[in-house]
């Protein structure tokens, strides 16, 4: 396990073949803005399918007494 992996959560997202880019955008930008996920990593595969990752810090609270 590395270090990001202890920071960050990560959530991935498959687009199929038949999403423009616009309506790749939007999905993005609605993640980006509400959920507070950013991007991290993109593969486009054979057959024109996207592959997306997306990670946010995670944030650890500390019990207060």
């Amino acid at each position: 396990m590395s270090v990001d992996d202890e920071r960050y959560e990560y959530r991935v997202l498959t687009l199929a073949r038949g999403v423009s880019r616009g309506e790749a955008r939007q999905l993005l930008t609605e993640h980006a803005e509400y959920g507070r996920w950013e991007l991290a990593r993109v593969a486009l595969y054979m057959g024109g399918t996207r592959k997306v990752w997306l990670r946010r810090r995670i944030m650890r609270v500390q019990r207060s007494f």
